[in-house]
């Protein structure tokens, strides 16, 4: 005999199925993203298949087993780790709810272990192993309920102004006033890692103020602050500077996997798959997106 209270169509909404359940839909996420409730994603929301879900009801009124309480204390909805342009421009547009505390790849990731944020964008590269962002996340966050998901691969080299004299390579930067990022920065650690390769000394270089941002760093190269930054193109051409490809990196995003399900992770990922955000990120220019989404690295397979 059909239950009149329950919807008659094959999968309920996460709306829906709070309604049935008379609890509140955060509630419902939770259930979820802890694995206790029956569920899948199309289109990239969340779906419960009726059937499954009529069971898993009827198995907790037996006495079989009963849905976990929430997790007692939320990760705050705050993205951590290095800027980037595109993800920054995305968290504001797509109204997430999310907000972000950018301070660098490393910073990002030591923050993220220790609990303050629900995300991490990184791009770090080992100099071993020559990749990028596994060999730091699989280190650093190996205990952490967490996967890593690519967000796009960018390009970086020289940020100059026009009408000055154009680098070829690194090791050109020997005598000028250079634009240097925070220490706990993906781009600080590529830039000593590059320079290592190419024998320029740091000691040859002048060094300016400290920029935190991508913005920040090119910003004082257009004023005049210092002759060059290692930064994104995305960004050079935004400021109508020059700019010297060096190589491509690889960005990504790590999440824990609890806050992946909630409403303001959902949001953001949910508009990065739009048009609207290949229409910016390939105005912006130096992106690739087609990857983005693809799972790089998963703590429960270690």
């Amino acid at each position: 005999m059909t239950d009149p209270a329950f919807p008659d169509h094959e999968y309920l909404t996460v709306k829906e199925l709070a309604e049935l359940l008379r609890l509140k839909e955060r509630k419902i996420y939770d259930l979820a993203a802890s694995g206790a409730v029956p569920c899948s994603r199309a289109t990239g929301k969340l779906l419960f298949p009726a059937a499954d879900i009529r069971s898993w009801i009827a198995q907790a009124k037996s006495g079989g087993g009963t849905a976990p309480e929430p997790r007692p204390a939320d990760r705050p909805p705050i993205v951590l780790g290095s800027h980037d342009p595109l993800l920054d421009w995305a968290i504001r547009q797509s109204r997430c709810g999310l907000a972000s505390y950018f301070d660098g790849s490393l910073d990002g990731l030591d923050r993220f272990v220790r609990g303050e944020g629900v995300a991490a964008g990184l791009h770090v590269h080992d100099a071993a192993s020559a990749r990028w962002n596994v060999p730091v996340v699989s280190h650093r966050a190996a205990g952490q309920n967490a996967v890593l998901i690519s967000f796009a691969t960018r390009r970086r080299g020289l940020v100059f102004r026009p009408g000055e004299a154009r680098p070829a390579r690194l090791s050109d930067l020997a005598g000028r006033r250079i634009v240097p990022r925070q220490a706990e920065s993906g781009t600080e650690t590529l830039f000593r890692e590059l320079a290592a390769k190419e024998g320029l000394e740091l000691a040859a270089l002048d060094f300016a103020e400290v920029a935190r941002t991508e913005d920040a760093a090119v910003e004082a190269v257009r004023r005049g602050d210092g002759d060059a930054a290692f930064g994104l193109e995305a960004v050079a051409r935004g400021y109508g500077l020059e700019f010297l490809p060096i190589v491509e990196e690889q960005f990504a995003l790590l999440f824990d996997r609890k806050a992946w399900f909630d409403t303001p992770v959902q949001r953001l990922m949910e508009f990065c798959a739009t048009a609207q955000f290949a229409s910016r990120a390939a105005a912006y220019g130096g992106y690739g997106i087609e990857h983005f989404g693809q799972v790089i690295w998963n703590a429960s397979a270690g």
